[in-house]
């Protein structure tokens, strides 16, 4: 029997990766290909050919983002979007979702930003506790300066379902910078800690003997 289990479970390690994966993909591509639906229904890839080809939605969609980022790029594009803004800041409901779509997109793509672009360890919910969060800001104007400090804003994910969590201000000098990559920190939230990014004993040992020089 404990074989047994040892092949089922090996078995199962094997197959949820490999499902999990196809799901999301075919998922990504459904998606992308209703971007087909863009074109005149004669002009329509399965029209023309006769046959359904997935995936091609994601040429489309490839194609109509650097369009549209070439188009915003320049001075009437610059000008457009500034007056397509405009018209969403004076719905009321509307310029809230609009705004903060906007704002979170930028922070996660845009290469200037800093946002999501370090993973922070942090004690909370309790000190003598550690979480693990991502930087989302360091210029928080008005919060700054009524605390007085150099704090810098948190985002503390949930588990296993890291778009979920906590917006928390913490002062630097609590925030510990790790060396993982985001894409590392996540695989260990969604993995409830099973997955841990791989550290080398070098920088273990360097970090202990950092640690004895400045008891020293």
């Amino acid at each position: 029997m404990k074989r047994l289990r040892r092949y089922l479970v090996a078995g199962i390690l094997v197959w949820v990766p490999l499902t999990v994966t196809y799901l999301m993909l075919r998922f990504a591509v459904g998606l992308m290909d209703r971007t087909l639906l863009l074109i005149p229904a004669p002009y329509r890839p399965e029209t023309l050919l006769g046959i359904n080809i997935p995936g091609l939605g994601i040429i489309l969609a490839i194609t109509v983002l650097v369009l549209t980022g070439l188009l915003a790029a320049n001075f009437v594009g610059r000008a457009f979007v500034g007056g397509w803004e405009n018209l969403m800041d004076r719905i009321p409901f509307v310029r809230a979702v609009y705004s903060g779509a906007k704002n979170f997109a930028e922070m996660v793509f845009s290469d200037s930003s800093q946002s999501f672009k370090n993973v922070l360890l942090i004690q909370y919910p309790r000190k003598g506790l550690y979480s693990l969060a991502f930087q989302t800001s360091s210029n928080l104007g008005e919060v700054q300066g009524r605390t007085g400090e150099d704090v810098i804003c948190c985002f503390v994910p949930t588990t296993p379902n890291p778009t979920s969590g906590f917006i928390i201000i913490v002062p630097r000098k609590d925030v510990t910078v790790l060396d993982m990559e985001v894409d590392q920190a996540l695989k260990m939230i969604i993995s409830l800690g099973v997955v841990i990014p791989p550290w080398t004993n070098e920088e273990i040992g360097e970090l202990q003997l950092n640690n004895s020089d400045e008891s020293a």
